[in-house]
């Protein structure tokens, strides 16, 4: 499968002079399987130059989202595929017991929020709720799981021929724990990541940051690399980079986490633009 970075950033976009490197976008990341069968992981800001790349002849797209936060959401109305006559787009999205995945995002898809409404578009919209759910989409097995993140927030973890990924870019496993990591089974996220060849993974603030956030549904970079080691990740991406965060101070987060924890597996910082082939 190939895994491209379309949006790494959280909260909000910040384009600018500070965030060429790491990127503006806020989060959505592709996955092209060895049948074609292409997966849009979030539909942040990201997403608008996913679509532009898109061939206008597919037939089929499948958008997963692992909630519905406005960072996670703000790009679908300007997603090509949507304007497409006859194109089937699957939206599969967390389930919630007030109202349907539909209802929730055409609240957004409609006016004052947005001028143009879900009945408009010409692309065959289909909606698929999700909690702890597998499920087979094209050549790709995928598992979802609720994870620790503030409203109902999944997880996935994506297969493919016996390769591996895991997408967690808001997360908060090391809540309510004294000393993180604790055992397998209550850390949030385990059952997704044990094991996968590549891991997306939030690390949206610095250690003394998070002692101030705690319970915002964030990791530190720190609790990144704890979980990435305990689940024994092959390959961890820092992801959901703060808007207020620079370049040049990712750079010295991931240095200096890098230098303290002395990690096992590979990491490699979550750009825009970065190519995965797992």
């Amino acid at each position: 499968m190939i895994v491209k970075l379309w949006g790494t950033r959280g909260s909000l976009a910040s384009p600018g002079p500070d965030t060429v490197r790491y990127g503006g976008n806020t989060s959505c990341v592709s996955v092209e399987g060895s049948n074609g069968t292409v997966l849009v992981l979030d539909a942040g800001t990201g997403v608008r130059v996913l679509g532009q790349s898109i061939s206008p002849d597919i037939e089929r797209i499948h958008i997963l989202f692992t909630h519905l936060h406005m960072d996670h959401v703000q790009g679908l109305p300007f997603f090509e595929p949507l304007r497409l006559a006859g194109v089937e787009v699957h939206i599969w999205g967390p389930a919630n017991a007030s109202t349907s995945l539909e209802n929730r995002l055409v609240r957004y898809l409609s006016p004052p929020l947005f001028p143009v409404r879900v009945h408009d578009l010409l692309s065959k919209l289909y909606f698929h709720e999700l909690s702890n759910d597998r499920t087979e989409i094209g050549e790709f097995e995928v598992k979802a799981q609720m994870v620790i993140h503030p409203n109902p927030t999944l997880g996935f973890r994506i297969q493919e021929n016996g390769a591996t990924i895991a997408y967690l870019p808001d997360h908060e496993p090391a809540l309510g724990a004294k000393g993180f990591p604790e055992s397998a089974e209550w850390t949030s996220g385990y059952d997704l990541s044990e094991g996968v060849d590549l891991l997306i993974h939030d690390c949206q603030y610095t250690t003394q940051e998070y002692t101030e956030r705690i319970g915002f549904g964030h990791s530190s970079i720190m609790d990144s690399f704890r979980f990435a080691a305990e689940v024994n990740a092959k390959e961890l991406v820092p992801f959901h980079h703060d808007p207020g965060h620079s370049d040049d101070l990712i750079d010295d987060m991931i240095l200096q986490t890098l230098t303290e924890f002395q990690p096992k597996f590979t990491v490699t910082p979550g750009m825009e633009g970065a190519v995965f082939t797992i």
